[in-house]
């Protein structure tokens, strides 16, 4: 009985000193943290969303789920093979038109004219705090943090690993001149070095006018935040960019619900609309949109072109590693949706090209 008692004061010892490793970031305090507290969607010491969500179904078993990720997953939620992509020269990109290299999942950068914009770039290979889960699919990581041009924003919707990644943070940082993200999210930038006079934290409807007319508008979105046991410390947003002439949708991750609706109302139409397509499953119904909610979004914001992401990089659900823009490209279809769809690394130049081929099905 004493063996097992010093074996869990010892197991919880090392979950706790863990935890204190700087991946998982920091819990916003301070004069941050009186800030947090003034904003209205901060209850009960978390952000919550515009309308009740339940992260999990209430019946749904976190040890089956785990269980079924580690040992029963089916074989098609990786590629075949690994994926193809276009080797862009990001540094001398021709950008007299906006244009936009998507990287895989939710990473991607937008350049216009001399301005350059990355958003949630996730370049370690892995979207989360070990090493050996969450690995990037083979072919999808081509692009790395030395790839990338100076930023002029870098953009960062939530701080989940997915789309707030420690090491290409540390990397990326000393050649970023701005850093616009959701309230409280800070925190853990500063506790990675980065200046606090580089950041601009939104709450929902705020926004900053920056240099070269860029204007950064945080909006709705309906997900939840935290990189370790507690959730809500910190805020998640869409994005609405107004960017020379042009209007684009940001949108981080969301489950769908009315706001999509709201915001196409207060600021659309837009040029192009950037939405997650995948990651959703059955336990989790509010949190991610099915590939059909992502198209019927696309329309709420009155989006000119639907670009679907959140897939084609990392399996953090059981669906098919493709289903999700075969789905989408399927009820786009049905609905006269314009839809674009490049390969990693290839160049959509806004108004003007929109790669439109199924150059997953290999």
């Amino acid at each position: 009985m004493v063996y097992v008692f010093v074996f869990l004061v010892l197991a919880v010892l090392g979950v706790y000193v863990f935890v204190q490793s700087p991946v998982f970031g920091a819990n916003p305090s301070g004069s941050r943290l009186e800030r947090i507290q003034q904003s209205p969607r901060y209850r009960e010491g978390s952000f919550q969303n515009a309308e009740p969500t339940e992260v999990m179904l209430p019946e749904a078993s976190y040890a089956k789920m785990m269980r079924d990720f580690f040992f029963n997953k089916p074989n098609d939620v990786e590629p075949p093979a690994p994926l193809p992509s276009v080797k862009t020269d990001l540094r001398s990109l021709d950008a007299a038109t906006p244009t936009l290299v998507w990287f895989g999942h939710s990473s991607y950068l937008i350049k216009s004219k001399d301005v350059s914009i990355l958003v949630d770039p996730v370049f370690s290979g892995n979207a989360a705090p070990i090493a050996f889960f969450g690995k990037a699919f083979a072919g999808s990581n081509t692009y790395q943090a030395e790839d990338m041009p100076d930023i002029d924003v870098l953009l960062l919707t939530h701080d989940h690993y997915d789309h707030l990644d420690y090491p290409t943070i540390k990397k990326l940082h000393p050649r970023v001149k701005t850093i616009v993200t959701s309230l409280g999210v800070g925190a853990h930038l500063e506790r990675w070095g980065v200046a606090p006079e580089k950041i601009i934290e939104l709450d929902w409807w705020e926004h900053v006018t920056l240099p070269d007319s860029l204007v950064f508008t945080a909006t709705p979105a309906r997900h939840f935040s935290g990189r370790s046991f507690l959730r809500g410390k910190t805020a998640w947003s869409s994005f609405v960019l107004a960017l020379h002439g042009h209007k684009l949708f940001l949108g981080g991750d969301s489950g769908y619900d009315g706001q999509f609706k709201i915001i196409g109302e207060k600021m659309g139409p837009f040029d192009l609309a950037l939405l997650e397509a995948g990651q959703y499953g059955a336990n989790w119904p509010y949190i991610h949109m099915t590939p059909e909610q992502t198209v019927a979004a696309a329309q709420d914001l009155k989006a000119k072109v639907l670009m679907p992401v959140h897939w084609g990089k990392f399996a953090l659900s059981m669906h098919a590693w493709n289903e999700p823009i075969e789905r989408v490209w399927a009820q786009a279809e049905k609905d006269s949706v314009r839809l674009t769809t490049p390969k990693i690394g290839e160049a959509v130049l806004l108004n003007q090209v929109y790669p439109r081929q199924r150059w997953w099905n290999f």
